[in-house]
């Protein structure tokens, strides 16, 4: 089998296609094993499994306690590696084809097991039931997540059915429930509208398979309803929490006449990819300001930074999240998947923004300072040149593209400088 180079980019998420089980005789895999494994490390880890099976105050299953050991192995290596059971890897496809039953949050696992809300995606139940990004859900249904081995699956359910939310939140003095009913999730992924004649607003909530040609026609169809060329737009990517990497490249190939859109790097050779915009700008040429904060993460990072470096887009907001890695899944041969960390991106002009993220060009206050950032979870790869320690912030409401619209008006929405590379 293969390895496939990560099409995802979410921070709980990876590639969304279903590649065979692991050969262990494909050169790809054998350059990723180590050619033996030291014989003593066997023997302790036999030694720590036997003395588990014998002496812990309860029988454990030997399935259980490998799979518990698998995880172990995972999660020790970054945030976002991690063992997928079955139903974890069919979830995350379905995530990615844009339509699933459940609350429609995106969430991280954090070390103590409790979730930590990325973003709740537009115009779902957990959007509507007030859900926010940084939230920390600390049980479900009354069960703490400690005790929870999948609590990414007990999100999930029939539609029609309610599921029970306790969240701890920054400036509130105790937690508190939230009751959600979960639906058929069905996300479309890109929504605009004319905000005055010659002006338009395009909001990206997440990346999926068909967000790319969305993001088209939504553009085309803002030219007609405008009946002229736009003369700006408002590309909102505010708590988008990522998704599919190939969508974000098709959507920077929209709006750029050519050029480096993003570059991967990885220890194996399909780990380097580069990407690249093909002629024919749909906007031709007419600016853009990027609507960023805390919460715009991964492949929301790359469109971001894709249009900053070619001088096409003015980024305006908080600092980024963060997330500047890639995640490959592998699926073994029982039916659960590994998801591992295989290469980092970078932007156009070299820049990683791993435990970094964007710095907007033009600063906007949020209502309140956030930690929801990349470098503040345990484990995270460190950035290239060291981490930024700075907290996010959430920029919500109406004020902000407001304040796009100004900056498009007045002629001052084009980056601070155009980079060289």
């Amino acid at each position: 089998m293969r390895l496939l180079p990560a099409l995802l980019l979410f921070p709980s998420l990876a590639l969304a296609q279903s590649p065979a089980p692991v050969d262990a005789s494909d050169p790809v895999v054998a350059e990723t094993a180590p050619a033996e494994v030291p014989l003593a490390e066997i023997r302790r880890y036999v030694s720590v499994f036997n003395a588990v099976k014998d002496a812990y105050v309860e029988d454990v299953d030997d399935e259980a306690l490998m799979k518990a050991s698998l995880r172990g192995l995972l999660s020790d290596l970054d945030p976002h590696s991690a063992y997928l059971d079955k139903d974890e890897a069919e979830a995350l496809v379905a995530d990615t084809e844009g339509e699933y039953v459940g609350i429609g949050v995106e969430t991280e696992r954090r070390p103590d097991d409790t979730l930590r809300v990325v973003a709740p995606i537009d115009g779902t139940p957990a959007h509507r039931a007030g859900l926010r990004a940084g939230d920390i859900i600390t049980a479900i249904d009354g069960e703490p997540l400690l005790s929870n081995p999948n609590p990414h699956h007990a999100l999930r359910g029939d539609a029609g059915t309610t599921v029970v939310v306790t969240i701890e939140r920054t400036g509130e003095p105790e937690a508190f429930d939230v009751e959600i009913t979960r639906e058929t999730i069905r996300v479309a992924s890109v929504a605009s509208k004319l905000l005055e004649p010659g002006y338009g607003y395009l909001r990206i909530s997440t990346f999926q398979a068909d967000t790319g040609p969305a993001l088209r026609r939504q553009l085309r169809a803002l030219t007609r309803d405008g009946e002229a060329p736009l003369r700006g737009l408002v590309l909102d990517l505010r708590s988008n929490p990522g998704g599919l990497l190939s969508a974000a490249v098709e959507a920077a190939d929209a709006l750029l006449e050519g050029g480096l859109i993003v570059r991967t790097k990885g220890r194996l050779a399909y780990s380097n990819a580069s990407f690249h915009a093909r002629p024919g700008d749909l906007l031709q040429g007419a600016p853009v300001v990027v609507l960023v904060d805390t919460g715009t993460a991964s492949a929301a990072e790359v469109l971001a930074g894709a249009l900053r470096d070619h001088g096409r887009a003015s980024v305006m907001g908080s600092r980024t999240y963060g997330k500047g890695s890639v995640q490959t899944v592998v699926p073994l041969d029982n039916g659960d998947s590994i998801k591992l960390t295989t290469a980092r991106y970078y932007t156009p002009s070299g820049e990683s923004i791993q435990a970094r993220g964007i710095r907007p060009d033009i600063v906007l206050r949020g209502a309140a300072a956030r930690s929801l950032r990349e470098s503040d979870l345990a484990g995270h790869l460190a950035a290239e040149g060291g981490d930024d320690d700075s907290t996010g912030e959430l920029i919500e409401g109406d004020a902000a593209i407001a304040r796009a619209l100004d900056a498009l008006k007045a002629g001052t929405a084009t980056a601070r400088s155009r980079r060289r590379f």
